[in-house]
């Protein structure tokens, strides 16, 4: 039996809209002495990132667990907490690519929402971002209480969009969130670049 077709689109924030260069996290690592990787592997420890995704501790609190983790490699608590701000500093890049295409999307009369799993830092990013405005919905884990992969995430995103599950196509660059928006009833497309865009837009065929 072939699917509905979508008739409205949700996306994964960091990885498909908004895009991070490596080489800052390198830079700041480099000047204090740590070792590569070091930031992202200690940020994205899941004991530490879940309660922040859900909402159950800021933005603030979880950069600061981060710093005393690297209190020690980093040559002291001082010395850890100014390469974390400094590496905090830095908010990422839209992808202006899929923004024209979220716009062109929009005018086009299907509904546009952004589904991520973030902090409380989500709405100053986006506006230090230009995003304010460029989309219809923003779902924000942390907000929610309840983060990507889980159903109820994909049932509160879809909610939003006033949009059944089966109408609804979700573009992410991880498996694991693609999986759990098909378990979910969401068609999903597991984002790869660019090239992807010409295979979206026959998916919602405006």
């Amino acid at each position: 039996m072939a699917r509905e077709r979508a008739t409205a689109l949700l996306l994964d924030l960091d990885g498909v809209l908004r895009r991070f260069d490596p080489a800052v996290a390198a830079g700041v690592e480099r000047e204090y002495g740590l070792a590569d990787g070091v930031l992202t592997e200690i940020a994205m420890q899941w004991g530490r990132l879940q309660p922040v995704l859900t909402g159950q501790v800021t933005h603030a609190d979880w950069v600061s667990s981060v710093a005393d983790a690297l209190a020690e490699p980093a040559g002291g608590p001082d010395r850890a907490r100014a390469a974390v701000e400094q590496w905090q500093r830095y908010r990422g890049e839209v992808d202006t690519e899929v923004l024209d295409f979220v716009r062109e999307v929009r005018a086009a009369g299907i509904r546009v929402g952004l589904a991520t799993n973030a902090t409380d830092l989500l709405d100053a990013d986006l506006a230090a971002l230009g995003l304010v405005g460029e989309l219809d919905v923003v779902v924000n884990s942390s907000a929610l209480g309840v983060h990507k992969p889980a159903p109820e995430y994909f049932q509160a995103a879809c909610q939003a969009l006033a949009t059944p599950p089966a109408r609804v196509l979700f573009v992410d660059d991880e498996d694991w969130a693609v999986r759990g928006a098909r378990s979910a009833g969401l068609s999903a497309h597991r984002w790869g670049g660019h090239g992807d865009l010409r295979y979206l837009r026959a998916a919602l065929d405006y």
